[in-house]
């Protein structure tokens, strides 16, 4: 099994109400990426964000409205990267997961990969690669200013399915542009909405009723067509000329469909949760063992990585029995202030589904839980810095986690 980590760079209050300071989470972070370096974890993933969280609060249609501090201090994540790189050997570095809508959208953000990447490439001898993790964002008021609103009242009614639509658009924009190709609007997909993009009749006759009355029509149509969200004549991106071996891309969507037409392009990976259900998840390694391009050679269970929140105590002076018991109770604190921020409550069987999906207790525990959860060819994303400022606890637990946990989970001969 492989092991990756997660890094949430996240400025909200933890369990104990402190929040530190944007350069005491800088700080706190970089220590954790070299210290991640040292122990062999494979990539380091870190999670990127867009203007203020606690700003948005004020909005008219605020996405988060309890979530206090900030989100997400990622805003670039090249420049994160570039800095992990340069203070580190041996660990490869990823988005998770950059929005293609915000920033400019999928031009700009195609353009700043093949720049870092003709950058990074030019010793011969550099092997570590960017793992591009991409998706629509993860709240929508990110993308907003970017102007990925509702044009009329068509897309007004059809948005909660329409901005999947979107980003598909988005996504085959920054592929083929990653790609090498030339491109303009008139070569990028078509959106056309029909009943199998809803999840009702009631929400697909809202949008015939709204196209009735934009478009003029006589009757409900069976389709409705979009008009492209991005309008361009033809374009290439430069620099042309970097390494495309340095670069892996890993998708941020669930929809089937677009796991199997975003690999049309270029070899594009899949991201899953821990809370994904294990049917989900095998029926997932199935399509893609079928979709997957093939200029990235065979589909492997490597190639999904899975989030898992990782609440390890192997604090000095405890029991193996006071430790887990001091794990759980970090965890429900942890979960509890989570669902608290997302929601304004917090709801104990949401609490206790998020407990059940978490690896939770002393080494030996969570040794445990990971080997009957998933696969030996898994390869896990561990989350560390849930709502937990303290970081010397956080560097405690990653090397409990690498030099005995690890080691157990792959039969290392640790006892």
């Amino acid at each position: 099994m492989e092991f990756d980590i997660f890094f949430s760079i996240s400025q909200t209050p933890d369990t104990t109400g402190y929040t530190p300071s944007e350069t005491e989470m800088y700080s706190s972070f970089f220590e954790q990426v070299e210290l991640a370096d040292d122990l062999g974890f494979g990539i380091g993933w870190v999670a990127q964000a867009h203007l203020s969280t606690e700003v948005q609060k004020q909005n008219s249609k605020p996405v988060v409205p309890h979530y206090p501090g900030e989100v997400g201090l990622c805003t670039d994540f090249f420049q994160i990267a570039q800095t992990m790189l340069s203070r580190t050997n041996r660990i490869e570095v990823g988005s998770a997961v950059m929005s293609i809508l915000a920033s400019g959208g999928p031009i700009a953000q195609a353009e700043r990969v093949g720049s870092f990447l003709a950058l990074h490439g030019m010793n011969p001898d550099e092997g570590r690669r960017l793992h591009i993790g991409f998706s629509a964002g993860r709240f929508e008021f990110m993308a907003r200013p970017y102007g990925i609103v509702p044009r009329d009242e068509v897309e007004e009614a059809a948005w909660p399915a329409l901005r999947g639509q979107v980003f598909a658009e988005a996504s085959e924009i920054f592929l083929r542009l990653l790609r090498g190709d030339i491109i303009s609007t008139e070569d990028i997909r078509e959106t056309i909405l029909s009943r199998a993009n809803f999840r009702s009749d009631e929400d697909w006759e809202a949008v015939q009723g709204a196209a009735i009355r934009v478009r003029g029509l006589e009757s409900p149509p069976d389709e409705v067509e979009i008009a492209p969200r991005y309008q361009f004549e033809d374009i290439k991106t430069i620099p042309q000329e970097w390494r495309r071996e340095l670069l892996n891309l890993v998708l941020g969507s669930h929809d089937p469909r677009l796991q199997v037409e975003v690999n049309k392009w270029m070899p594009v990976q899949v991201f899953n949760l821990s809370i994904t259900p294990p049917h989900v998840i095998e029926s997932t390694h199935e399509r893609m063992s079928e979709c997957y391009h093939s200029d990235g050679g065979s589909w492997e269970r490597s190639m999904m990585p899975r989030t898992v929140m990782v609440f390890l105590n192997n604090e000095a002076g405890l029991s193996d029995d006071q430790r887990s018991k001091a794990a759980r109770e970090e965890a429900r604190a942890a979960l509890g202030t989570y669902w608290n921020a997302l929601e304004g409550t917090i709801d104990p069987s949401k609490v206790e589904l998020a407990v059940d999906n978490a690896v939770i207790g002393n080494v030996s525990e969570v040794a445990r839980q990971i080997g009957e959860r998933y696969d030996s060819s898994d390869r896990l994303m561990c989350w560390f810095d849930f709502f937990n400022h303290d970081n010397e606890r956080v560097k405690r637990d990653m090397a409990a986690f690498m030099t005995e946990v690890a080691p157990r989970v792959n039969g290392d001969g640790v006892a």
